[in-house]
Protein backbone atom coordinates (compact mmCIF):
# COMPACT_ATOMS: atom_id res chain seq x y z
CA UNK A 1 0.00 0.00 0.00
CA UNK A 2 1.13 3.60 -1.19
CA UNK A 3 2.62 5.41 2.08
CA UNK A 4 -0.39 8.76 0.85
CA UNK A 5 -2.75 6.36 1.10
CA UNK A 6 -1.91 4.78 4.75
CA UNK A 7 -1.87 8.59 5.65
CA UNK A 8 -5.52 8.90 4.05
CA UNK A 9 -6.41 5.59 6.53
CA UNK A 10 -5.13 7.14 9.63
CA UNK A 11 -6.32 10.36 9.46
CA UNK A 12 -10.06 8.71 8.35
CA UNK A 13 -9.31 6.64 11.53
CA UNK A 14 -8.58 9.07 14.15
CA UNK A 15 -11.46 11.46 12.63
CA UNK A 16 -13.97 8.67 13.14
CA UNK A 17 -12.69 8.18 16.80
CA UNK A 18 -12.51 11.64 17.72
CA UNK A 19 -16.23 12.26 16.75
CA UNK A 20 -17.20 9.09 17.99
CA UNK A 21 -15.77 10.53 21.64
CA UNK A 22 -17.62 13.89 20.83
CA UNK A 23 -20.76 12.33 20.57
CA UNK A 24 -20.11 10.26 23.55
CA UNK A 25 -19.27 13.10 25.71
CA UNK A 26 -21.56 15.52 24.71
CA UNK A 27 -24.34 13.85 23.36
CA UNK A 28 -27.15 15.72 21.55
CA UNK A 29 -26.11 19.29 22.74
CA UNK A 30 -25.04 21.52 20.08
CA UNK A 31 -21.37 22.64 19.87
CA UNK A 32 -19.98 25.97 18.47
CA UNK A 33 -17.83 25.60 15.17
CA UNK A 34 -15.40 27.27 17.87
CA UNK A 35 -15.35 24.50 20.82
CA UNK A 36 -15.13 21.92 17.57
CA UNK A 37 -12.15 23.16 16.10
CA UNK A 38 -10.61 23.32 19.90
CA UNK A 39 -11.51 19.92 20.37
CA UNK A 40 -10.42 18.26 17.27
CA UNK A 41 -7.40 21.02 16.84
CA UNK A 42 -5.86 20.53 20.31
CA UNK A 43 -7.38 17.53 22.62
CA UNK A 44 -7.48 15.31 19.70
CA UNK A 45 -4.17 16.12 18.91
CA UNK A 46 -2.45 15.38 22.54
CA UNK A 47 -4.79 12.05 22.63
CA UNK A 48 -2.71 11.26 19.22
CA UNK A 49 0.54 12.00 20.64
CA UNK A 50 0.01 9.56 23.41
CA UNK A 51 -1.53 6.78 21.29
CA UNK A 52 1.57 7.38 18.98
CA UNK A 53 3.89 7.51 22.06
CA UNK A 54 3.24 4.40 23.68
CA UNK A 55 2.35 2.58 20.46
CA UNK A 56 6.23 4.06 18.66
CA UNK A 57 8.54 4.42 22.20
CA UNK A 58 6.86 2.60 24.81
CA UNK A 59 5.63 -0.57 23.76
CA UNK A 60 9.16 -1.15 21.64
CA UNK A 61 11.69 -0.09 24.41
CA UNK A 62 9.82 -2.01 27.36
CA UNK A 63 6.72 -4.31 26.43
CA UNK A 64 8.64 -5.80 23.58
CA UNK A 65 11.68 -6.36 25.48
CA UNK A 66 9.32 -7.96 28.43
CA UNK A 67 10.53 -4.77 31.13
CA UNK A 68 6.51 -4.86 32.66
CA UNK A 69 7.68 -2.99 35.28
CA UNK A 70 8.74 -0.10 33.50
CA UNK A 71 6.23 0.04 30.93
CA UNK A 72 3.82 0.02 33.74
CA UNK A 73 5.35 2.73 35.31
CA UNK A 74 5.80 4.64 31.95
CA UNK A 75 2.18 4.52 31.55
CA UNK A 76 1.12 5.61 34.58
CA UNK A 77 3.50 8.77 34.54
CA UNK A 78 2.19 9.29 30.78
CA UNK A 79 -1.17 8.97 31.93
CA UNK A 80 -1.02 11.07 35.00
CA UNK A 81 1.12 13.74 32.85
CA UNK A 82 -1.42 13.93 30.35
CA UNK A 83 -4.12 13.98 32.46
CA UNK A 84 -2.79 16.90 34.27
CA UNK A 85 -1.58 19.14 31.02
CA UNK A 86 -5.22 18.58 29.59
CA UNK A 87 -6.78 20.22 32.76
CA UNK A 88 -4.32 22.83 32.90
CA UNK A 89 -4.80 23.47 29.21
CA UNK A 90 -8.55 23.29 29.66
CA UNK A 91 -8.27 26.14 32.28
CA UNK A 92 -5.93 28.63 29.73
CA UNK A 93 -8.31 28.08 27.35
CA UNK A 94 -11.48 29.33 29.64
CA UNK A 95 -9.30 32.28 30.52
CA UNK A 96 -8.63 33.25 27.41
CA UNK A 97 -11.84 32.52 25.38
CA UNK A 98 -14.36 32.65 28.48
CA UNK A 99 -17.12 30.04 29.39
CA UNK A 100 -19.69 32.01 26.64
CA UNK A 101 -18.94 29.01 24.34
CA UNK A 102 -17.35 26.80 26.17
CA UNK A 103 -19.12 26.57 29.19
CA UNK A 104 -18.07 26.72 32.76
CA UNK A 105 -14.23 25.39 34.04
CA UNK A 106 -13.97 21.79 35.62
CA UNK A 107 -13.21 21.13 38.85
CA UNK A 108 -9.80 19.36 39.18
CA UNK A 109 -10.55 16.15 40.20
CA UNK A 110 -13.63 15.04 38.02
CA UNK A 111 -11.78 16.44 34.94
CA UNK A 112 -8.97 14.56 35.98
CA UNK A 113 -10.33 10.98 36.42
CA UNK A 114 -12.18 11.61 33.52
CA UNK A 115 -9.27 12.35 31.66
CA UNK A 116 -7.35 9.40 33.07
CA UNK A 117 -10.24 7.37 31.71
CA UNK A 118 -9.56 8.82 28.21
CA UNK A 119 -5.66 8.30 28.35
CA UNK A 120 -6.57 4.76 29.22
CA UNK A 121 -8.85 4.52 26.06
CA UNK A 122 -6.02 4.87 23.61
CA UNK A 123 -3.35 3.45 25.59
CA UNK A 124 -5.40 0.13 24.87
CA UNK A 125 -6.00 0.88 21.61
CA UNK A 126 -2.48 1.90 20.40
CA UNK A 127 -1.29 -1.11 22.22
CA UNK A 128 -4.60 -3.34 20.68
CA UNK A 129 -3.05 -2.27 17.33
CA UNK A 130 0.21 -2.93 18.01
CA UNK A 131 0.02 -6.59 19.18
CA UNK A 132 -3.04 -6.71 16.08
CA UNK A 133 -0.40 -6.23 13.69
CA UNK A 134 2.05 -8.08 14.98
CA UNK A 135 0.31 -10.93 15.50
CA UNK A 136 -0.75 -10.48 11.19
CA UNK A 137 2.61 -10.11 10.45
CA UNK A 138 4.10 -13.00 12.62
CA UNK A 139 1.17 -15.17 11.12
CA UNK A 140 2.52 -14.18 7.70
CA UNK A 141 5.94 -14.74 7.91
CA UNK A 142 5.18 -18.36 9.64
CA UNK A 143 3.28 -19.36 6.56
CA UNK A 144 6.15 -18.17 4.63
CA UNK A 145 8.19 -20.01 6.46
CA UNK A 146 5.90 -23.10 6.42
CA UNK A 147 6.09 -22.72 2.53
CA UNK A 148 9.93 -22.60 2.28
CA UNK A 149 10.01 -25.25 4.45
CA UNK A 150 7.47 -27.41 2.37
CA UNK A 151 8.86 -26.18 -0.72
CA UNK A 152 12.62 -27.13 0.25
CA UNK A 153 10.99 -30.97 1.57
CA UNK A 154 9.23 -30.91 -1.86
CA UNK A 155 12.13 -30.11 -3.76
CA UNK A 156 14.29 -32.94 -1.56
CA UNK A 157 11.64 -35.86 -2.37
CA UNK A 158 11.71 -34.84 -6.09
CA UNK A 159 15.56 -35.07 -5.92
CA UNK A 160 15.50 -38.21 -4.51
CA UNK A 161 13.25 -39.79 -7.22
CA UNK A 162 16.18 -39.65 -10.13
CA UNK A 163 18.96 -40.85 -8.20
CA UNK A 164 16.18 -43.95 -7.39
CA UNK A 165 14.87 -44.60 -10.90
CA UNK A 166 18.33 -44.14 -12.23
CA UNK A 167 19.93 -46.69 -10.23
CA UNK A 168 17.31 -49.17 -10.91
CA UNK A 169 17.41 -48.56 -14.44
CA UNK A 170 20.90 -49.12 -14.46
CA UNK A 171 20.53 -52.50 -13.15
CA UNK A 172 18.59 -53.33 -15.31
CA UNK A 173 20.76 -52.46 -18.50
CA UNK A 174 23.76 -53.55 -15.96
CA UNK A 175 21.72 -57.20 -17.07
CA UNK A 176 21.23 -56.93 -20.60
CA UNK A 177 24.88 -55.89 -20.70
CA UNK A 178 26.20 -58.86 -18.77
CA UNK A 179 24.39 -60.91 -21.05
CA UNK A 180 25.55 -59.16 -23.86
CA UNK A 181 21.75 -58.78 -24.98
CA UNK A 182 21.15 -57.16 -28.22
CA UNK A 183 18.28 -55.58 -27.04
CA UNK A 184 20.82 -53.14 -24.81
CA UNK A 185 21.47 -50.33 -27.21
CA UNK A 186 17.64 -50.40 -27.53
CA UNK A 187 17.62 -50.01 -23.75
CA UNK A 188 19.76 -47.56 -23.74
CA UNK A 189 17.82 -44.99 -25.97
CA UNK A 190 14.81 -45.59 -24.02
CA UNK A 191 16.61 -44.87 -21.29
CA UNK A 192 18.14 -41.40 -22.43
CA UNK A 193 14.01 -40.75 -23.81
CA UNK A 194 12.64 -41.27 -19.58
CA UNK A 195 15.74 -39.20 -18.50
CA UNK A 196 15.37 -36.30 -20.69
CA UNK A 197 11.68 -35.80 -19.61
CA UNK A 198 12.87 -36.28 -16.27
CA UNK A 199 15.31 -34.05 -16.51
CA UNK A 200 13.36 -31.42 -18.38
CA UNK A 201 10.00 -31.49 -18.74
CA UNK A 202 8.86 -32.15 -15.21
CA UNK A 203 10.38 -28.86 -13.67
CA UNK A 204 7.42 -27.77 -13.33
CA UNK A 205 4.31 -27.60 -10.44
CA UNK A 206 2.01 -29.78 -12.51
CA UNK A 207 2.42 -31.33 -16.25
CA UNK A 208 0.17 -32.36 -18.55
CA UNK A 209 -1.05 -35.70 -18.03
CA UNK A 210 -0.78 -37.38 -21.71
CA UNK A 211 3.25 -36.58 -21.15
CA UNK A 212 3.33 -38.07 -17.35
CA UNK A 213 1.17 -41.17 -19.32
CA UNK A 214 4.05 -41.68 -21.94
CA UNK A 215 6.50 -41.56 -19.55
CA UNK A 216 5.12 -44.49 -17.61
CA UNK A 217 4.63 -46.49 -21.37
CA UNK A 218 8.44 -45.60 -22.05
CA UNK A 219 9.20 -46.71 -18.28
CA UNK A 220 7.06 -50.38 -19.21
CA UNK A 221 8.50 -50.46 -22.60
CA UNK A 222 11.84 -50.15 -20.21
CA UNK A 223 11.32 -52.98 -18.50
CA UNK A 224 9.92 -55.78 -21.21
CA UNK A 225 13.33 -54.85 -22.84
CA UNK A 226 15.21 -55.76 -19.96
CA UNK A 227 12.93 -58.84 -19.07
CA UNK A 228 14.05 -59.86 -22.97
CA UNK A 229 10.13 -58.84 -23.82
CA UNK A 230 8.66 -61.93 -21.65
CA UNK A 231 7.54 -59.56 -19.05
CA UNK A 232 3.63 -59.92 -18.61
CA UNK A 233 2.14 -56.60 -18.24
CA UNK A 234 -1.53 -55.59 -18.58
CA UNK A 235 -1.42 -52.14 -19.13
CA UNK A 236 -4.71 -50.31 -19.70
CA UNK A 237 -5.99 -46.55 -19.63
CA UNK A 238 -10.00 -46.11 -19.67
CA UNK A 239 -11.24 -42.47 -20.11
CA UNK A 240 -10.39 -39.14 -21.95
CA UNK A 241 -7.36 -38.09 -21.67
CA UNK A 242 -7.70 -34.16 -22.28
CA UNK A 243 -6.25 -31.23 -20.29
CA UNK A 244 -5.65 -32.79 -17.40
CA UNK A 245 -2.41 -31.81 -15.53
CA UNK A 246 -0.97 -33.74 -12.38
CA UNK A 247 2.36 -34.00 -10.34
CA UNK A 248 5.14 -35.02 -12.34
CA UNK A 249 6.98 -38.27 -11.75
CA UNK A 250 3.75 -39.10 -8.66
CA UNK A 251 2.67 -42.62 -10.09
CA UNK A 252 5.88 -44.43 -11.58
CA UNK A 253 6.97 -45.25 -7.71
CA UNK A 254 3.71 -48.01 -8.15
CA UNK A 255 5.03 -49.21 -11.58
CA UNK A 256 8.76 -49.29 -10.24
CA UNK A 257 7.91 -51.08 -6.64
CA UNK A 258 5.68 -53.77 -9.09
CA UNK A 259 8.70 -54.58 -11.03
CA UNK A 260 10.88 -54.49 -8.61
CA UNK A 261 9.71 -56.77 -5.70
CA UNK A 262 6.97 -58.47 -8.34
CA UNK A 263 7.19 -61.12 -10.59
CA UNK A 264 6.85 -60.21 -14.08
CA UNK A 265 7.42 -63.50 -16.26
CA UNK A 266 4.54 -65.26 -14.99
CA UNK A 267 1.88 -65.22 -17.84
CA UNK A 268 -0.82 -66.42 -15.54
CA UNK A 269 -0.40 -63.82 -13.34
CA UNK A 270 0.82 -60.73 -15.11
CA UNK A 271 1.37 -57.29 -13.78
CA UNK A 272 -1.58 -55.65 -13.78
CA UNK A 273 -2.23 -51.49 -14.06
CA UNK A 274 -4.78 -49.94 -14.69
CA UNK A 275 -5.77 -46.25 -14.95
CA UNK A 276 -9.12 -44.98 -15.40
CA UNK A 277 -9.82 -41.06 -16.19
CA UNK A 278 -13.39 -39.56 -15.33
CA UNK A 279 -12.96 -35.78 -15.90
CA UNK A 280 -10.44 -34.53 -12.82
CA UNK A 281 -10.68 -37.84 -11.57
CA UNK A 282 -8.35 -40.48 -11.52
CA UNK A 283 -8.26 -44.09 -10.55
CA UNK A 284 -4.82 -45.65 -10.80
CA UNK A 285 -4.70 -49.95 -9.84
CA UNK A 286 -1.40 -51.79 -9.80
CA UNK A 287 -1.40 -55.40 -8.63
CA UNK A 288 1.40 -58.00 -8.99
CA UNK A 289 2.52 -61.26 -8.12
CA UNK A 290 4.80 -60.80 -4.81
CA UNK A 291 8.04 -62.41 -5.46
CA UNK A 292 9.01 -65.17 -2.50
CA UNK A 293 12.61 -64.89 -3.17
CA UNK A 294 13.14 -61.14 -2.81
CA UNK A 295 15.62 -60.03 -0.03
CA UNK A 296 15.57 -56.52 -0.81
CA UNK A 297 15.41 -55.12 2.56
CA UNK A 298 16.20 -51.41 1.85
CA UNK A 299 12.94 -50.95 -0.70
CA UNK A 300 10.29 -48.99 -0.41
CA UNK A 301 11.67 -45.76 -0.59
CA UNK A 302 9.66 -44.80 -3.52
CA UNK A 303 6.29 -45.85 -2.30
CA UNK A 304 7.22 -43.46 1.22
CA UNK A 305 8.45 -40.92 -0.85
CA UNK A 306 5.08 -40.51 -3.11
CA UNK A 307 2.57 -40.98 0.11
CA UNK A 308 4.56 -37.99 1.42
CA UNK A 309 4.53 -36.02 -2.00
CA UNK A 310 0.45 -37.07 -2.25
CA UNK A 311 0.65 -35.26 1.85
CA UNK A 312 1.78 -32.47 0.52
CA UNK A 313 0.93 -31.72 -2.86
CA UNK A 314 -3.01 -33.00 -2.60
CA UNK A 315 -3.87 -32.73 1.45
CA UNK A 316 -7.61 -33.83 1.39
CA UNK A 317 -7.81 -35.11 -2.25
CA UNK A 318 -6.48 -38.28 -2.62
CA UNK A 319 -7.15 -41.81 -1.29
CA UNK A 320 -4.71 -44.47 -1.09
CA UNK A 321 -5.21 -48.45 -0.51
CA UNK A 322 -2.71 -50.60 -0.21
CA UNK A 323 -2.66 -54.24 0.46
CA UNK A 324 -0.24 -56.66 1.21
CA UNK A 325 -1.66 -59.97 0.71
CA UNK A 326 0.66 -63.44 1.11
CA UNK A 327 0.58 -64.22 -2.93
CA UNK A 328 -0.03 -60.40 -4.22
CA UNK A 329 0.54 -56.32 -3.26
CA UNK A 330 -2.24 -54.40 -4.33
CA UNK A 331 -2.12 -50.54 -4.67
CA UNK A 332 -5.01 -49.07 -5.13
CA UNK A 333 -4.93 -44.76 -5.47
CA UNK A 334 -7.92 -42.14 -6.04
CA UNK A 335 -7.04 -38.53 -6.50
CA UNK A 336 -8.49 -35.34 -7.42
CA UNK A 337 -6.57 -33.83 -10.27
Amino acid sequence: MKKSWQIVLHVLFWLGIESFLIYVSHGESKLSMESLLIIFGVYGLINIGLFYLNYLYFIPKFLDRKRYRDYTIALIIAIIVFASGKYFLTISIHQSIGTHSIGKAPSFLGYFFGSCLTNVLFLFLSTALKFGIDWFLNAGIQRDLENQRLTAELAFLKSQINPHFLFNSLNSIYSLAYQKSDTTPEAILKLSEIMRYMLYESNDTKVDLAKELQYLQNYIDLQKIRFGNKAFVDFKITGEVGAQKIVPLLLIAFIENAFKHGVANDPSMPIRLFINLDGENLHFYTENKKHMNNRDIEGGIGLQNVKRRLDLLYPGKYKLDIQDKPDTYICELSLVL
